[in-house]
């Protein structure tokens, strides 16, 4: 299986090269053998580093960079390798991350990702109103 289809390379690319936005994960990769799973949302220049979240099913995903390289070197046992979703579709940038963290791995549960979501914008509303707010002691 091709881990990285040109559509989704070019995709991935275009995100690594705008720096800012919280992009959506375009990549899922899986071990199928066991819990390891990453996010990917970019790709940088280089054409193997990619960056979004990571679990290697230890209890503690965390957001970073990752190499294809390497990731597409691993062998498995019966011959199996780190397989692509087909069917992923992701739907929510920092999200999976908040809900990671909530869950212990990463996660597809729509529930969770969207109460992750909530709490992200209610954070954000929080903030934003604090900023706003006059100092009591002025």
């Amino acid at each position: 299986m091709i881990l990285l289809p040109n559509d989704l390379r070019a995709a991935l690319l275009a995100n690594g090269s705008t720096h800012g936005p919280d992009h959506v994960p375009l990549l899922k990769l899986f071990n199928p053998c066991g819990a390891a799973t990453w996010l990917a949302s970019e790709l940088y220049e280089d054409g193997d580093t990619l960056f979004g979240l990571a679990d290697l099913g230890f209890g503690c995903p965390e957001m970073g960079c990752f190499s294809l390289t390497e990731i597409a070197s691993v062998r498995l046992p019966y011959g199996l390798r780190i397989e692509r979703d087909l069917h992923f579709s992701g739907h929510f940038p920092t999200v999976y991350a908040d809900a990671a963290r909530i869950a212990g791995q990463i996660t597809e549960n729509e529930s969770l990702l969207a109460t992750a979501a909530r709490a992200r914008e209610l954070l954000r509303q929080q903030s934003e109103n604090t900023a706003i707010l006059p100092d009591p002691g002025e």
